[in-house]
């Protein structure tokens, strides 16, 4: 029905000023479809009964079209204008906001201890972060209090180094009866990785990977664990999604300071801010 309102509405007419084209019974100009149906059926000057009816039945056509082309008209304007639903907002990482515990209020250090190395540069707080300056070689802070129960948890901050070329975020964290380290920007400033994974750390086991890290930017870091795996991302890109429910996990012996939980950096001065605990033991609505 719809394909046929263009050529209802707009049939040719053709003018009755020269010889051999086509007029009505009243002088008045034919569509061009009554033209084409008068010449099949022969007749000349006078319009026949049938030719009439037909007529009248194109118009009665033409009227309903326009009617009906009128009457959508406002329904179209109405569908456009009809505004979209918003979408939703929730996302898994705001989620894990709502539900962290806070580990630093970027006013003091709180339950953050320096730690003891051994050549390590001043640990301070500034502008809201928690900065460590660079160490010989390293420089940390482990945490000197209770953790969070459950075994199932998501760790989460914000980092950025300001000078030095090697890695600025050494997380070392709980995961089954051991403990284990997600490196950012090691063995000269690119390697990506856990350290350690039966026996090998970052630069040699299969997490390892290379990216380059600019100075002064603020990168997100997210460390998920549980019993059986280790996720990590750095922004939105996921970089860690290790299975290790077959795996011994364990820590190198330089940073075996920073149990339970710790952060240091390699001869780079880092600046931590954001740092939350949130418990995964609940599941989430699909």
């Amino acid at each position: 029905m719809f394909r046929c309102l263009p050529m209802l509405l707009c049939l040719p007419v053709r003018e009755s000023n020269r010889a051999g084209t086509s007029v009505g019974t009243k002088g008045e100009p034919r569509s061009g479809i009554m033209d084409g149906l008068h010449r099949l059926s022969g007749a000349t000057g006078r319009s026949s009964p049938r030719e009439c009816t037909c007529m009248r039945g194109c118009a009665w056509l033409r009227g309903g079209a326009l009617l009906m082309l009128a009457m959508m008209m406002p329904m179209t304007v109405l569908a456009q204008e009809e505004p979209a639903a918003p979408a939703a907002q929730s996302t898994d990482e705001e989620d894990a906001a709502d539900r962290g515990i806070e580990l630093f209020d970027g006013k003091e250090l709180g339950d953050w201890k320096p730690t003891n190395f051994g050549g390590e540069g001043e640990v301070v707080v500034e502008d809201g972060s928690l900065v460590l300056r660079p160490g010989s070689p390293l420089t940390g802070v482990t945490w000197d209090s209770e953790l969070p129960e459950g075994s199932d948890y998501e760790l989460s901050l914000e980092v950025k180094k300001t000078r030095g070329i090697d890695f600025f975020c050494a997380l070392t964290f709980p995961v089954k009866k051991s403990h284990c380290s997600f490196i950012v920007g090691g063995w000269a400033g690119s390697v990506v990785g856990l350290s350690c994974l039966d026996g090998d750390d970052a630069s040699r086991n299969d997490t390892t990977r290379y990216m380059s890290f600019e100075k002064d930017r603020w990168y997100k870091i997210r460390v998920r664990v549980s019993d059986e795996r280790i996720q990590a991302w750095i922004d939105d890109e996921q970089v860690v999604d290790r299975d290790i429910s077959e795996t011994e996990v364990s820590l190198r012996a330089e940073v075996l300071l920073s149990r339970p939980l710790g952060l240091c950096s390699f001869e780079t001065e880092a600046h931590y801010r954001n740092l939350r605990w949130t418990p995964l033991n609940e599941e989430k609505p699909e």
